[in-house]
């Protein structure tokens, strides 16, 4: 008994006050990202919706490669706060924006802000917990980062049918701003440099040098093509799904945030590398089952697998990539494995449309479980 007293009092401590004030930062812009993203382009409407959308992540892209080059200068408290003010603040010039030309731009704006947010964010979590509970602080603060798209996503619409959209952009700068009185509490550089638990170090010296390290490159590519089947199902599940659509996305995000969280425990005590083929295997199979978009049933295990999978490709990818760094290359493989998450997201938004119009719905979403296996064959336990 003395013995297990022992071993749980020299667990290190998980939630500091340092991980605590990052927590509310990035609650806040998450929650800001996703009550707007779906009301800014029915803001806009016709074609302009599209084009909202493609500025806002075209702008995230951009900004995510050169965030690390920012923090290296600024630090962390700078950067998150410039990030959570660039994201909150043109929200609040939407009302007055009449032309979609204004709209685009102050898309663009937002987006960089998101970026800045969301690189910060993942890389600041890893400097200040302990190694060997990475995962779980990275499951909880997938959690954070998650939970907002289940509430943000049709909190954000109702507020805009409901009340008007002046209040839904004003709800959005300031679910933003609010993260800026956490800002106090950040490190604001990251701690001295730890060795990488596994594999050669990646020195900072750039997200594209980087990239070129071939195990990130394998294990940011595999994430990426999971990544793609997100932004099918975000765009395309709404149009292919007559019945329930609501309640698949639902599912499918509920599903993702445990599956995060969890898989940061299991990490921890097991390997995240033993992870990451089971959730992309686990993925396809979700999308695979789509092919049978007629059936309700079909479409709500579909999302069950495929939000599972996702969720656990999120951490497990995240964590395998910052056990191959030392910690002053963290930054730089936040913004690489953010720029996968988002590439891949647009890529999958936009291409399938093009390919589901000449297969068809059923036979899109095979090929897409086929292209996420394919993708497996890049897998080394290296």
């Amino acid at each position: 008994m003395s013995s297990i007293t022992l071993s749980e009092t020299a667990r290190p401590r998980l939630i500091t006050s340092g991980l605590a004030a990052a927590f509310v930062c990035a609650f806040g812009t998450s929650v800001s990202f996703y009550l707007l993203l779906s009301v800014v382009p029915l803001y806009v409407g016709g074609i302009g919706a599209g084009f909202a959308t493609g500025a806002l992540m075209l702008a995230t892209v951009a900004a995510e490669l050169a965030t690390p080059a920012l923090l290296a200068r600024f630090g962390y408290r700078n950067v998150f706060a410039a990030g959570m003010v660039l994201l909150g603040v043109p929200a609040l010039a939407l009302p007055s924006a009449h032309s979609v030309a204004a709209v685009l731009m102050i898309c663009a704006v937002r987006g960089i802000g998101f970026a800045i947010t969301a690189v910060v964010g993942s890389a600041v979590v890893p400097a200040l917990v302990p190694a060997e509970r990475r995962g779980e602080g990275l499951g909880i603060y997938g959690v954070v980062v998650n939970a907002p798209a289940i509430i943000g996503l049709p909190l954000g619409v109702w507020l805009a049918q409901h009340v008007g959209y002046p209040p839904a952009f004003l709800a959005g700068a300031a679910t933003a701003l609010v993260g800026l009185v956490a800002v106090p509490g950040l490190p604001s550089r990251a701690p001295s440099a730890v060795p990488p638990s596994r594999g050669p170090s990646a020195e900072p010296h750039g997200v594209l040098s980087v990239a070129r390290n071939p195990a990130l490159a394998r294990i940011a590519t595999i994430f990426a093509a999971t990544t793609l089947a997100g932004g099918i199902v975000a765009t395309f599940v709404p149009l292919a799904v007559h019945r329930g659509a609501a309640l698949a996305l639902f599912v499918q995000a509920a599903a993702a945030t445990f599956t995060r969280w969890w898989a940061g425990k299991y990490g921890d005590r097991h390997g995240s590398a033993k992870l990451l083929v089971p959730s992309v295997v686990v993925a396809a199979v979700g999308i695979a089952a789509l092919v049978f978009v007629g059936s309700p049933a079909a479409v709500y295990v579909g999302m069950l697998l495929f939000g599972s999978g996702f969720g656990v490709a999120q951490n497990a990818s995240l964590a395998m990539m910052f056990d191959r760094v030392s910690s002053s290359g963290y930054d730089t493989v936040s913004a690489l494995w953010n720029l996968a998450f988002d590439v891949g997201y647009g890529i999958g938004g936009a291409g399938f449309g093009v390919l589901a119009l000449e297969t068809g719905y059923p036979a899109a979403f095979a090929i897409t479980a086929a292209l996420m296996t394919l993708a497996l064959c890049l897998w080394k336990r290296s």
